[in-house]
């Protein structure tokens, strides 16, 4: 039984259980995924997956229950455990669903198929032809994939909505020598798959990799900081939990109570976009139906808002700013944003370079979950980049620690460079930021 299908069962199920007030989460995927190392294919996965959550109102409680199974029998008895669940609840909270008819975003069609096998091997076996010959050894590896995703939620109160998309990319981690060392680097692309290009994917690889060649540790000291793309969405998605609402309400943000005050050098302004053109997979609703809409978190250095579903946005006498969020079609309703955005400025990474004497450049940071406190907003991370001289990218380092607080960095943002990337983006949430300079971080090597 498809999913259309089975809303009705359920609904039906639910009218006969006396069960008025509900809402149906539904969430599947199509997969398939082929990698490469050095010459030769050694994965493939293919996978379906997916399932319902029925959510039901009784009484005051909201109880829970999800299945993988779509068959009609499966409708009244998850009723039943959602009825149950909700009966078994000790307190009261309040529970909130989505009316039906409100106005949402319209989206271009993605009208993009599945990606057969036998394309997803070839476009990994030429990267891998890529990788060797700009440069790369054995131990190098690709991957391609193509995941096809549908949501739909419907409820009790006239709320239908669905959509589909196809996310397609690829990915070429290179291994280089220069007879003494090896260093390695890997590149990802997340694009319609005609617009995959494998060759400069892997060129660039292969680039990045020899530029870490001959690395030494980074001098100690308090220089000026610039970080590449890449580091500060690194950043921004160890610490977007700070600008949870539900995180905030429990004390667990260093931003409960802050909305409306500075918290970041004027420069900053950050965007959450659940409509921003890089990404593989825009979104009209969250996870509970509401629309969607483009908000500054952060505008000009004054924290605007903070990320809101329907029961953190009652809770703090707000209305939702549409970021309910779902790990799985089976979880409970949290919050997360969708493409956070650090809106890039004017002048580029080249100009900002140019008025730096001596310094450095974070390209790489690791150690996140170790070494990043989300609550605390601290960080100490292993880090490596290429020392700044003279206004140009010099040396090449690694093996250093970068220290501080990611509120504290957020303040100490001296310029915005215009070279806005989005290196991760993959499905429904992304991060994308353009190079910063930083003052006020310490640097710990030799």
């Amino acid at each position: 039984m498809d999913f259309n299908a089975f809303k009705q069962a359920v609904a039906a199920a639910a009218a006969a259980a006396g069960v008025a007030d509900y809402e149906l989460y539904y969430s599947a995927a199509e997969s398939t995924s082929v990698g490469a190392f050095q010459h030769e294919i050694n994965k493939f996965t293919s996978a379906v997956e997916g399932g319902v959550c029925l959510r039901c109102l009784v009484n005051g409680r909201m109880g829970y229950a999800s299945t993988e199974s779509l068959a009609a029998e499966n409708a009244a008895e998850l009723v039943r455990r959602a009825a149950d669940n909700a009966a078994v609840l000790e307190c009261e909270e309040p529970a909130f669903l989505v009316e039906g008819g409100q106005s949402y975003t319209a989206l271009a069609a993605d009208d993009q198929p599945m990606p057969a096998a036998a394309a997803l091997i070839e476009t990994v076996l030429a990267g891998q032809d890529a990788l060797y010959a700009a440069g790369a050894i054995d131990g190098s590896s690709g991957m391609a994939f193509a995941e096809r995703c549908t949501i739909a939620i419907c409820n009790s109160r006239g709320l239908d909505v669905c959509r589909e998309g196809t996310v397609t990319g690829c990915m070429s981690a290179a291994v280089v020598t220069d007879g003494s060392e090896k260093a390695n680097e890997y590149k990802r692309q997340v694009k319609p798959f005609a617009e995959l290009d494998v060759a400069a994917n892997a060129a660039a690889a292969v680039a990045a990799a020899k530029a870490k060649l001959g690395a030494d540790v980074a001098p100690t000291g308090a220089w000026p900081v610039v970080f590449s793309p890449k580091a500060m969405t690194q950043l921004l998605a160890t610490f977007a939990g700070v600008f949870n609402a539900e995180n905030a309400l429990k004390g667990l943000s260093p931003l409960k109570g802050k909305e409306g005050e500075v918290i970041a050098a004027p420069c900053v302004t950050l965007t959450d976009d659940p409509f921003y053109p890089e990404s593989p997979m825009p979104m009209p609703f969250d996870a509970e139906g509401s629309p969607t809409v483009r908000k500054n978190i952060i505008e000009n250095g004054v924290l605007h808002t903070l990320l809101y579903n329907l029961s953190t946005a009652a809770a703090a006498g707000k209305a939702t700013t549409g970021n309910a969020a779902k790990a799985s079609f089976a979880s409970k309703v949290g919050i997360s944003p969708f493409t956070l955005v650090l809106t890039p400025g004017t002048v580029s990474e080249e100009e900002l370079l140019a008025g730096i004497e001596k310094g450095v450049y974070i390209d790489s940071l690791g150690g996140l979950h170790a070494g990043a406190n989300p609550v605390s907003g601290d960080f100490s991370l292993q880090s490596a980049g290429f020392m700044i001289e003279n206004g140009r990218l010099g040396a090449p380092v690694r093996s250093f620690t970068a220290a501080g607080n990611f509120l504290g960095l957020l303040r100490g943002i001296k310029v915005v460079a215009s070279n806005v990337e989005m290196p991760s983006a993959g499905g429904i949430t992304g991060y994308a930021s353009p190079s910063v300079l930083v003052e006020g971080l310490t640097i710990a090597g030799k």
